[in-house]
């Protein structure tokens, strides 16, 4: 079975969890088929390990893991790979893979032009 671990970077700011939480509400009802939970590189207790913990729970063993990361840096292309291989090395029949960043999608500029006029009324 599949399943969508969304991994944001985290903050020490904690009401940036309820953020996620939220966007993560809106995309559940747009895939409401999909089992999606969500994790944190840094500053929170729900670190990848427990994100994939949750998935591999509801029997979930390919895993999807999506960045909520706007570019490709090192945490994307080193920091969690690695954490992902170190985890997956004693979990045979788990598969894991990562997806895109949200990177340069034109929705993303859509958002940004509304944030632009906002400031400019």
């Amino acid at each position: 079975m599949k399943g969508i671990l969304i991994l944001a970077h985290g903050s020490r700011e904690k009401e940036t969890e309820e953020t996620l939480r939220k966007i993560t509400e809106m995309t559940r009802a747009k895939l409401p088929d999909t089992i999606i939970e969500t994790a944190y590189l840094q500053f929170s207790d729900v670190n990848l390990e427990k994100g994939i913990d949750k998935l591999i729970e509801q029997n979930v063993t390919d895993i999807r893991v999506v960045p909520y990361f706007l570019f490709s840096g090192v945490h994307i292309r080193e920091d969690i790979p690695k954490e992902i291989e170190e985890y997956i090395a004693d979990k045979p029949g788990i598969k894991i893979s990562m997806g895109n960043t949200l990177g340069e999608d034109p929705r993303l500029a859509d958002v940004l032009a509304d944030r632009i006029k906002e400031v400019l009324l």
